[in-house]
């Protein structure tokens, strides 16, 4: 495997927000096909599969929500989060090691999340928060949580 195939992808920008209907109608106006949800999750997550080319994910979280998979999520912050697909399982681990190693700031230690992927949060140097995660395992999965 050469080397470049060990380093993170940017995959997945994240926007956690105050008001999900008034996101979703924007970005629809914009163009943007997003995606419908069952209640109650329908106030909580959404997704727009392959933005920019086809090859990126773009997910719409409200704030209650961002606290189910971000222990570090500071309540009433919005924003995003941008998302780097790692090529497994241990290079979460590895890189979430090597960067809070470094002096980077932890808000979500390496855990297995209930969508199956392995998944961690590190902030920038200005404090944005970043994500790690594996491609998903469906043998890791497990039910989700309440949304709200």
């Amino acid at each position: 495997m050469s080397d470049d195939a060990k380093q993170p992808v940017l995959d997945q920008v994240t926007i956690v927000v105050s008001d999900m209907p008034a996101a979703v109608e924007f970005y629809r106006r914009l163009g943007v096909t997003v995606g419908e949800m069952p209640p109650p999750w329908d106030a909580h997550h959404r997704s727009a599969r392959g933005v920019v080319g086809g090859s990126h994910d773009l997910d719409f979280d409200s704030e209650a929500y961002a606290s189910k998979w971000n222990q570090g999520h500071t309540a009433g912050r919005t924003g995003v989060l941008i998302g780097f697909r790692c090529p497994d399982r241990d290079s979460v681990d590895r890189m979430f090691a090597d960067l809070t190693g470094a002096g980077y700031k932890s808000q979500q230690a390496p855990f297995d999340a209930f969508w199956g992927a392995r998944y961690a949060i590190v902030e920038d140097p200005d404090g944005n928060p970043v994500g790690l995660m594996s491609p998903l395992d469906p043998a890791t999965a497990s039910a989700p949580p309440d949304p709200s």
